[in-house]
């Protein structure tokens, strides 16, 4: 029996998410089903964490056991020919055996992209959040920055999920701007729900005023999701970097 490990990318508009569900399409499912009909047998994957409905992968890792003996140079090819035009498996590698994609995951770098205009651009309509009202960047980077470190951070999650603990470290949390887009970077050793897009949407009431972005560790502190920002639109989140050892962690960066 081999473990395989996947390196993906998908464009989630029209998928309910990552994880399958009972009657609406998921990306999983729909990658279950190609790699069923390569390997042969049912195939069941497991991916390196959850996106909401309409988020997007820049890059995604998934891992599933199977007898077959397909060579993983051409499993990418195979299985894109029984994918849609919106999933895309750009990688494969043999895995140890006791490779998991979401346990074994070291970090994740989420991206957040704002199109921050009066005026829409119907090209991006589903890939970007369009939002009209200015937002100053200098404020949402002194935000951003608040942010960074080891933090209870159960203030910027909605409830879903259940885990152990709402603790996580954050590498880096970044704001750029390049015209009107505006783009929010947020590494971590793991997610709770909604919590990137919850820090974006703090970020942008800062910019507003609505709060001081040096009150953001109190805030923390205090544990309370009703004092800190919105949870932003799903169209605007990509999951864009991640982290493994070994072979499978150079498939992720090739």
């Amino acid at each position: 029996m081999r473990t395989i490990a996947i390196r993906l990318a998908y464009e989630g508009s029209r998928y309910h998410g990552w994880q399958t569900q009972k009657t609406e399409v998921t990306v999983q499912e729909t990658v279950e089903k190609a790699l069923s009909q390569i390997c042969g047998h049912a195939v069941k994957v497991t991916g390196c964490g959850r996106t909401d409905a309409g988020v997007h992968a820049r890059r995604y890792c998934a891992s599933f056991r199977t007898e077959s003996r397909i060579p993983t140079g051409r499993l990418p090819l195979a299985v894109n020919t029984r994918l849609p035009d919106d999933i895309v498996v750009s990688a494969a590698v043999d895995a140890p055996a006791d490779f998991c994609a979401i346990r074994s995951c070291v970090k994740k770098e989420y991206c957040y992209e704002i199109f921050n205009s009066r005026i829409r651009d119907p090209f991006l309509e589903k890939r970007v959040c369009f939002y009209p009202a200015p937002l100053e960047l200098a404020r949402m980077q002194r935000a951003a920055a608040a942010f960074e470190g080891t933090h209870d951070f159960a203030a910027v999650r909605s409830v879903g999920t259940e885990t152990k603990t709402t603790v996580r470290t954050v590498y880096w949390c970044r704001a750029e701007q390049e015209g009107a887009h505006i783009r929010v970077f947020v590494c971590a050793d793991g997610f709770l729900y909604n919590m990137a897009r919850a820090i974006v949407g703090t970020m942008v009431y800062a910019s507003h005023g609505k709060l001081e972005p040096e009150e953001i560790p109190r805030l923390l502190e205090l544990g309370d999701r009703r004092l800190t920002g919105p949870t932003m639109p799903p169209q605007g989140l990509y999951l864009n970097r991640i982290w493994y050892e070994g072979k499978v962690g150079e498939m992720m960066q090739n």
